[in-house]
């Protein structure tokens, strides 16, 4: 007798009711749920309700054929086994229905039960090996979202900076290129802002240098949270910052910078009494491609040199690099 675990719903198709009652005994002796029906049309009714696993059913019967029955089943549930029951005089019918879709056939009358066995055995089998393909199937696909999930992920690692989370300097030489490159194409005008933590040194030595690392992150987010979508934000290195500004003429350019410059100066960041100026303040230097520079190495240099103009002056201040 089959296990628990190994049985299945059946369907049983004959008008004949001698020849259902020795299906449903045999298939149900060996633990299946077994259902009857006595045509066609009954039995698509039943199985409308309910799918089953394998279903028996004769060729032939009035009104509608087996093999009808068998198309229908299989537009619902292409994966119900059906095991056609024909005579021996209807091999030719049988052919039919293999290739119309059915697993097998059995010949009537019934010499031995154990034949009815063997085949819901059989595609009994099948069911289990097409459900084994499915659950590997299904675990292929989750691993390999798993795999793109962990190769956005160690790309995100490959160029983001693992202390404040932005942009790396790497990253950052490779999106100026980029930009560089658009606005030639494109005939449109891009900014460079420098920026650098001023006493930054003197911050660390008063509070140490988690207190530092912990200050660099949120001026980080203090900065990205003025910027658009469509700007870029970097950690050039130490206390250095740079946002690069696509479609950005330099007096608008100007206009951010001294955004940020007094969002920063005016944001409650724990230990800025200690600073000179009882606030975190920030220099930057401002240029712009293609005005100032026809290439990203001299656009830098330049953004750097009015940012050393910015601490030259004061600090806590912006400046635009002018030749």
């Amino acid at each position: 007798m089959e296990t628990m675990e190994n049985s299945k719903r059946i369907l049983v198709v004959d008008d004949n009711e001698a020849l259902r009652v020795v299906l449903s005994q045999t298939l149900a002796g060996e633990g299946h749920d077994v259902v009857e029906a006595a045509s066609g049309e009954q039995a698509l009714d039943v199985f409308k309700e309910t799918s089953f696993d394998v279903v028996f059913t004769d060729i032939v019967m009035e009104e509608m054929s087996g093999i009808e029955l068998l198309q229908e089943i299989k537009k619902i549930h292409s994966d119900t086994q059906v095991i056609v029951v024909t005579s021996y005089a209807s091999l030719d019918t049988a052919v039919n229905a293999l290739r119309s879709g059915a697993y097998d056939y059995i010949s009537k009358p019934f010499e031995d039960p154990d034949l009815i066995t063997a085949v819901a055995n059989r595609a009994i089998d099948k069911l289990n090996l097409i459900d084994e393909n499915k659950k590997l199937v299904e675990e292929l696909k989750e691993k390999n979202l798993q795999l793109e999930e962990a190769n956005i992920l160690l790309k995100e690692q490959v160029v983001r900076d693992g202390l404040t989370g932005l942009y790396n300097h790497r990253f950052f030489q490779e999106h100026m290129a980029t930009e560089v490159q658009l606005s030639l194409r494109h005939n449109r005008t891009f900014a460079l802002l420098f920026l650098d933590v001023d006493y930054f040194k003197k911050y660390n030595d008063t509070h140490g240098h988690l207190a530092g690392d912990k200050l660099l992150r949120s001026l980080g987010e203090v900065i990205c949270g003025r910027l658009r979508k469509s700007d870029f934000t970097a950690r050039y290195g130490g206390e250095e910052f740079v946002v690069v500004l696509p479609e950005t003429e330099k007096d608008h350019a100007l206009y951010v910078a001294e955004d940020i410059c007094r969002i920063i100066a005016e944001h409650p960041f724990p230990g800025r009494e200690t600073q000179p100026m009882k606030k975190v303040t920030i220099s930057i230097g401002v240029a712009a491609f293609p005005i100032d520079a026809q290439d990203k190495s001299s656009l830098l240099a330049y953004a750097d040199m009015a940012l050393y103009n910015a601490k030259n002056k004061g600090r806590n201040q912006v400046c635009l690099y002018a030749p």
